[in-house]
């Protein structure tokens, strides 16, 4: 996970970050302290992705961090959900 943007304005933060190992290219994220304003995911499966970003908006961090956590894809060891929630633990971690 590469975070290629991380900015503040108005408390909102603002964070594009390039996921690794998913089809995805990038994570654009707003929060707001612990709530999930807005997530868009660039490339990647269109449909699920938007349905992702869709149930996480007004959710706690930690608690969509905890869903989806370890959620596997095909043969690989990670996907598109399980880099989102890796994003949440970097951005708590800081």
């Amino acid at each position: 996970m590469k975070i290629i943007n991380d900015t503040f304005s108005c408390g909102i933060r603002t964070v594009i970050a390039k996921p690794e190992g998913v089809c995805s290219q990038a994570i654009e994220l707003k929060i707001f302290g612990d709530e999930i304003l807005d997530v868009v995911f660039y490339g990647g499966c269109n449909g699920n992705l938007k349905g992702i970003a869709a149930l996480a908006k007004g959710q706690k961090v930690s608690d969509v961090k905890q869903r989806l956590s370890g959620i596997t894809c095909g043969g690989k060891n990670t996907s598109c959900p399980d880099q989102f929630a890796q994003l949440l633990t970097v951005l708590d971690n800081n």
